[in-house]
């Protein structure tokens, strides 16, 4: 199996990524919007994936948070608030905010439960402070590391009891990013005793069996290489003072924070201590080097890998997510209103 999720490039699997998939056995799968058009066409693409690898236990992923981060789309799929929305309700009524992030995340986890989504890279629990970049921006759950915990272990939750595994990302947190690690590498500057904020959420989280790493240099760890590519930041920090254990991608390796070709760059991030490289955009070129690179997972990470499989549920029958959906704006209202 390689330890790979990889892209794919349309609404259905070509008769090349079909051969090729099959052939290599990728850990997983992510989807983009160009591989969300309906809800029966995606069920039948995920089908296909599941059938492909003859196990119905698969990483089928999608980045879908609401906000500007949402790959389905209305007016197939609702739309769904960013997280500043319950991170405002928060401030107001804690105990409404948690419930309306819990309930949110199950109705959108049942929709994706619903087309064979298994995985969605959600929540951020990136600490928001002023100078974050707008990368992270309204995403955020809030600017305290406890509301950020406990809002991001709701959308945990949820997502839960629609069979969907959810993530924590960025590992060791996005929040004092000045740039967007999509477009260059940040670069922080913090103290150790300061990153401790940082760090808490990821913390008290830790034993959540997926997570993300983030694509930046933090100086006061690991001055020469980000994160993702960071063997003490890896080893000392994720591993080490958060103490996460689960299965640990990378954040996609195309983005421009990193250096070199792809290859490259996923042998960094598992020489590092990454389990799973995240390559996203379906460049078959870029899927088969890595492929050929790195033919199997290691037992640790096969050992990790197994246990996010035991997390995913079977998708909830009979879905209706109107009643959530209501209570939800229910409780975001009571911010509404205060405002």
């Amino acid at each position: 199996m390689t330890p790979a999720i990889f892209g794919i490039s349309g609404l259905e699997l070509t008769a090349d990524e079909r051969a090729f998939f099959k052939e290599a056995d990728p850990a997983g799968y992510i989807l983009f919007a160009r591989n969300c058009e309906t809800r029966e066409q995606m069920r039948a693409l995920t089908d296909d994936l599941r059938s492909l690898h003859g196990r119905d236990r698969l990483i089928v992923s999608i980045d879908q948070e609401g906000g500007r981060v949402a790959r389905m789309k209305p007016p197939e799929w609702p739309k769904y608030p960013a997280g500043e929305a319950f991170a405002k309700l928060y401030e107001i009524a804690p105990a409404s905010a948690i419930e309306a992030a819990r309930v949110n995340a199950e109705a959108m986890a049942r929709e994706l439960a619903l087309v064979g989504v298994s995985v969605d890279y959600h929540a951020p629990f990136d600490v928001r402070r002023p100078e974050t970049d707008d990368v992270i921006g309204d995403r955020a759950l809030g600017s305290e590391p406890m509301q950020v915990a406990a809002l991001g272990r709701a959308v945990l939750d949820g997502m839960e009891r629609a069979g969907v595994v959810g993530c924590l990302k960025h590992m060791p947190g996005h929040g004092r990013a000045t740039a967007d690690s999509h477009k260059e590498l940040p670069v922080v500057t913090a103290s150790d005793e300061e990153l401790e904020t940082d760090i808490e959420p990821f913390r008290t989280l830790s034993s959540h069996p997926l997570g993300m790493s983030a694509h930046i240099v933090f100086e006061a760890w690991d001055a020469d290489h980000p994160a993702t590519l960071s063997k003490k930041v890896i080893d000392e920090v994720i591993r080490g003072k958060i103490g996460f254990d689960g299965l640990l991608l990378s954040d996609d390796i195309d983005m421009q924070a990193l250096e070199g070709t792809i290859p490259e760059r996923g042998a960094a991030a598992l020489a590092a201590g990454c389990d799973i490289i995240l390559n996203c955009w379906a460049k078959m070129d870029d899927q088969q080097a890595i492929a050929n690179r790195f033919p199997d997972l290691p037992e640790a990470t096969r050992a990790r890998l197994d246990r996010v499989h035991a997390a995913m549920g079977d998708a909830p029958q009979g879905v209706d997510t109107a009643e959530l959906l209501a209570k939800r704006d229910a409780l975001l209202a009571i911010a509404e209103a205060a405002a």
